[in-house]
């Protein structure tokens, strides 16, 4: 996976507002539960995850750690966590947000981590090798094609970000690391459903169509060959621009703490996911949360109407039931819900 600064800036991406935006959302409350981009090949979808690295805030982990775990967490037990005295400080250091790349047709052993046979033979040593779950702590883990996931692949994603926590028991090992991350997705749905355990997992989901208006195709076309003849030249042509999403970015993750939500916004919310139809409570828990980073994002004190409205969609669309008396998509369904619950902008 690029390391962010070396691919095509995010603010110069046309088009695709929706997927922009829900992967800001979640660059600013990571709790979220991470994206799912599904929709047409060729729309932009790899390359808006891959530039978002560049938008990242730098976290502080522990020195030598191979696991980048918090300084104040004490939840790591590696060499380098273990070093430290409980009653001092622990030497730290910032590093970029990690943006893990997880392939189709990768083995187990590369996801979770194994004994290190390199050691082993050389040195006669049993050490582990950590897994790209490691890697990828306190970041983010993007799955391409990720509807064409491996199942046994998908179940040990889904424990692992069920407890936060990575546990390898083989070969004589017996690890446990902290492992948790956000989880990103994209892939086409013509080539196959995403299981619905897998589905329920992600907080955001957006539909992604090929932009059918001539000047937007244009504009794409131009900035990418613009990019391609020379990267280094465009990147600094877009610097300032991608300065400022990355200032919002960290504005919005310092000041999300102190947004508010008054009660009549949690009744509307609540209204909405009931008028859906929709399974738990997970709905409404997801849509006041995303809801809440946008007016971050924003750098708006108070969530309203408004931002329940701008996150509606992507936050319920792939938690609706299926309505066999309604042909209509879960977005139209959705819209139409929130024009009745809370009125029209």
């Amino acid at each position: 996976m690029s390391k962010g600064m070396d691919s095509f800036p995010f603010s110069a991406i046309v088009g695709q507002d929706d997927m922009k935006q829900a992967l800001l959302i979640s660059a600013i409350d990571p709790g979220i539960g991470g994206v799912l981009a599904f929709g047409d090949r060729g729309t932009g979808k790899s390359t808006a995850v891959r530039a978002l690295a560049a938008l990242l805030p730098k976290i502080r982990v522990v020195k030598d750690c191979v696991y980048g775990a918090e300084p104040l967490s004490g939840r790591c037990t590696c060499e380098a966590c273990a070093a430290f005295d409980p009653g001092k400080p622990r030497l730290s250091r910032l590093v970029p947000t990690p943006v893990v790349d997880l392939p189709l047709g990768v083995t187990e052993d590369r996801v979770m981590g194994a004994l290190d046979l390199e050691r082993a033979l050389a040195h006669g040593e049993k050490a582990f090798e950590p897994g790209l779950l490691a890697r990828a702590n306190r970041g983010f883990l993007y799955i391409d094609e990720v509807n064409l996931l491996e199942d046994h692949i998908v179940d040990l994603l889904l424990d692992v970000a069920a407890s936060g926590e990575n546990l390898v028991e083989r070969e004589g090992l017996s690890v446990r690391h902290p492992a948790r991350f956000v989880l990103i997705g994209s892939g086409n749905p013509e080539e196959g459903e995403l299981r619905p355990q897998l589905l329920d997992r992600f907080g955001l989901s957006v539909e992604i169509t090929t932009p059918v208006e001539i000047d937007q195709r244009v504009d794409i076309i131009r900035r990418r060959a613009e990019y391609e003849s020379n990267p280094e030249v465009f990147r600094k042509k877009w610097s300032r621009k991608e300065g400022a999403v990355r200032r919002k970015v960290s504005q919005g993750r310092a000041q999300l703490e102190q947004v508010k939500t008054g009660d009549q916004m949690l009744t509307r919310a609540a209204e909405l996911c009931v008028a859906l139809n929709t399974d738990g409570l997970r709905g409404e828990l997801t849509l006041i949360r995303a809801a809440r980073a946008l007016a971050a994002l924003k750098g708006d004190k108070q969530v309203d109407v408004h931002h329940l409205r701008a996150v509606a969609v992507p936050a319920l669309t792939h938690r609706l039931r299926r309505a066999p008396l309604d042909e209509a998509g879960a977005a139209v369904r959705i819209e139409r819900a929130v024009s009745e619950v809370l009125g029209d902008d």
